[in-house]
């Protein structure tokens, strides 16, 4: 029987799964139908359809997961790759709101900014290979969590050793991580916006430079929210707080810009 609730799709980050979420779920689920793809190439996602895959694969692959639902525009929320999946899908005229949480793609060909970024993500999936077999140990360190995490979470050293490991194990089960990282990402001009789009920062992010925000501007009418206390993947340090943002923009609830 089909739900009276307005559906909600959960887009994660490169190298990371649906599962990324899953704290989030269930203080939105009251609201919305809530929906977790795992985009393909990633761990217990579907296969990609072609080598070297690109963000247009992904764009693409999200749009055919809607048409699969039978979602025309839900509301859109995701996280690095998935707000650039997001305000792309937006572009194509299928959301009804955008919550982006430290999306990838505002910066310029050439500017490094995407380089610097994903050669941290690259040198951190890999160490994470080779030390795989000594996590367990290692992770039992509250310390260690939250160091050797910190372009993850700000306060990684709350979440449980075995949240930990699956981070890292569904970075080592990205089979696409390469390809997207050397792929074009670029948010262009995007005005009048089909729909209403928030970007949201973490305060304390560390993964991209800071200097990305500044980028919004390539969409004008963009609101531009900065939550205090929180990384890369905000849904990992304060899922309230990032439930309480989605709702408001959905307008599930009421909210402060």
């Amino acid at each position: 029987m089909p739900s009276d609730k307005s559906p909600l799709v959960l887009l994660h980050g490169l190298a990371m799964t649906g599962r990324a979420w899953r704290d989030v779920v269930p203080l939105v689920c009251g609201h919305h139908e809530t929906y977790l793809p795992t985009a393909p190439g990633h761990r217990g996602g579907p296969a990609v359809h072609r080598r070297p895959a690109t963000m247009t694969d992904m764009v693409d692959a999200a749009e055919r997961y809607l048409d699969e639902c039978a979602l025309d525009r839900p509301h859109l929320a995701g996280n690095s790759m998935g707000g650039f999946v997001a305000i792309e899908l937006a572009r194509r005229g299928r959301a009804a709101t955008v919550c982006a949480f430290s999306p990838g793609g505002f910066w310029t060909s050439g500017d490094g900014f995407q380089q610097r970024a994903f050669g941290r993500l690259q040198r951190g999936v890999a160490l994470g290979r080779f030390t795989r077999p000594l996590l367990p140990v290692i992770y039992r360190s509250s310390t260690l969590r939250r160091i050797i995490l910190r372009d993850v979470a700000f306060r990684a050293d709350r979440i449980s050793a075995t949240r930990a490991l699956e981070f890292i194990d569904d970075g080592i089960g990205c089979a696409v991580l390469a390809d997207l990282c050397a792929a074009e990402w670029l948010i262009e001009y995007l005005e009048p916006p089909p729909c209403p789009i928030t970007v949201v920062w973490g305060e304390k992010e560390t993964l991209l430079p800071p200097g990305v925000l500044d980028r919004v501007e390539r969409i004008p009418q963009a609101s531009v929210i900065v939550l205090p206390d929180v990384g890369h993947v905000p849904m990992v340090d304060d899922p309230r707080l990032v439930a309480r943002t989605i709702l408001a923009r959905t307008g599930a609830i009421a909210g402060d810009d």
